[in-house]
């Protein structure tokens, strides 16, 4: 957003004039954000929340920062409106460099004055965690908690509730407030950051833990041809299938640590500490990569063979006893399935209409594979087949696990098929299933015998109605054709 503002940000100061103690009677208005004295000296902001926000006497409360970020107001020695001014006309001269708010004193000792500002249109940005002092784009006053985007080149500044913030755009300019506890940590974990990167320019290593090396790849290999005496496939892409560990420099010694990724903008490591020497690590290894080797025997995985099509023929058929309707262009339009080397192994993948990519299948046997097309099969029958009528069985107050049970609906399909929605929840959260009544439900000589089949795909016990409850239910009766 650009400002009419012709002065110069970087020869400005603001002098504030107008300062409240904090007492009975004279007390900001209701989220009125303020310049804040604190009683150490240090300066900061924040929006005025009163406990009883009703009686303005109160002294009761605290200003907001940010989300869980407050300051009491036992801490605050006095405050300054920010609402109560504007200062757009005077930035709009080129020649202003002091801006008095509230009439001009001479006491040095009862107002406050600030310059150095900056602003992030210039690409000058405060440090992460820095709480500053804002002029806006408009004219108005405030303050925030510099939020630096992870990864990438600036941020926002946050104030009051966790999800109010002044993005760049909104800021003319800027200047750091006083150092605060938030800061504070942030800047020793910055300086601690520094000094670990010191020490981690030259590592040493213990001869016992490291006496293969620094080379994580030659634990892997040593520990690879001791599974093969018991899992002659064994490979090394199957044993990186659990997450890798790695050799990294840690306080200045070489360490053996599992690779959990990067979190914002450090790299997550999980020290080993299950043993002393590097025998030990390469056994270790043995077992903790063994239940992956042990599941990509391409024996078991890969049975049938390495044509897809088999696999896919035989889930097909499977579903299509049930879900009679599904022709294959339906089903392999939802999802598109595959054999493909994936990081040195053969893997079963899929994709969904709409991916670009193709991701892995966990499965461990052509069985389970065959388990899970069946599974997307049934999605894209059930997807296909569209709801012509519903029935909305009744109840009362039912809990079911601590969830309390909020919709059971009954659809009829247009194939003349039906299907169950059960939807349960809590306070804060809540979920829904749905199930196809398959036609051996249907089989059944009584709407009695019905229930005994149909209860075995929706379970009372897990989904709080049951054959007392709906055997009475004459509507539903009918509308399910008995």
């Amino acid at each position: 957003m650009k400002t009419m503002f012709q002065c110069n940000y970087t020869e400005l100061y603001l002098s504030f004039n107008d300062f409240h103690k904090v007492k009975a009677g004279d007390m900001p208005e209701y989220d009125e954000f303020c310049l804040l004295e604190l009683k150490d000296g240090r300066h900061t902001a924040g929006k005025w929340h009163p406990n009883d926000y009703r009686n303005k006497k109160s002294i009761s409360g605290v200003f907001g920062r940010g989300g869980f970020d407050t300051i009491e107001i036992s801490e605050v020695s006095r405050w300054h409106s920010f609402d109560r001014y504007n200062l757009a006309e005077c930035l709009k001269d080129e020649s202003t460099k002091r801006i008095n708010i509230g009439e001009w004193i001479e006491d040095s000792d009862k107002k406050a004055e600030f310059g150095g500002f900056y602003a992030t249109a210039a690409g000058d940005f405060p440090k992460h965690e820095q709480y500053c002092l804002l002029i806006l784009n408009d004219g108005r006053l405030a303050g925030g908690r510099w939020d630096q985007w992870r990864g990438k080149k600036g941020g926002q500044f946050i104030f009051a509730s966790a999800l109010s913030s002044f993005s760049m755009k909104e800021v003319w300019a800027w200047t750091p407030l006083s150092s605060d506890d938030i800061f504070e940590r942030e800047e020793e974990r910055e300086r601690e950051k520094k000094r670990e990167e010191e020490l981690n320019r030259n590592p040493s290593a213990d001869p016992e833990k490291f006496k293969y090396g620094t080379d994580i790849n030659v634990y892997y290999k040593m520990a690879l041809k001791k599974l093969r005496r018991e899992y002659p496939w064994a490979k090394l892409a199957q044993m990186r299938k659990k997450t890798p560990y790695v050799i990294v420099p840690r306080h200045g010694l070489y360490i053996f640590g599992q690779d959990n990724g990067t979190f914002g903008d450090e790299r997550v490591i999980r020290e080993w500490t299950d043993g002393s020497t590097a025998d030990e690590f390469v056994d270790f290894l043995c077992e903790y990569t063994k239940d992956a080797v042990k599941d990509s025997d391409p024996a078991e995985k890969f049975k049938l063979g390495m044509d897809i099509e088999v696999y896919l023929e035989q889930a097909y058929k499977n579903v299509k006893k049930d879900y009679h309707w599904l022709d294959k262009k339906t089903a392999e339009e939802y999802c598109q399935f595959a054999i493909k080397k994936v990081r040195g192994d053969w893997e079963f993948v899929r994709k969904y209409k709409g991916d670009k990519k193709y991701y892995v299948c966990d499965c461990a046997s052509a069985e389970r594979f065959i388990e899970i097309v069946e599974h997307d099969y049934q999605e894209a029958a059930i997807r296909s087949n569209p709801v012509v009528d519903e029935y909305k069985v009744s109840f009362g107050s039912i809990e079911i696990h601590g969830w309390y049970l909020e919709k059971y609906i009954i659809y009829k399909l247009r194939s003349g098929d039906y299907k169950v929605s059960v939807q349960a929840g809590d306070r804060v959260t809540g979920g829904s299933r749905d199930f196809f009544i398959t036609p051996y439900c249907f089989e059944a000589k009584s709407y009695e015998e019905f229930l005994d089949r149909y209860l075995e795909i929706v379970p009372a016990r897990s989904f709080g109605l049951g054959k007392d409850e709906l055997l009475p239910d004459e509507k539903l009766k009918g509308f399910l054709g008995y």
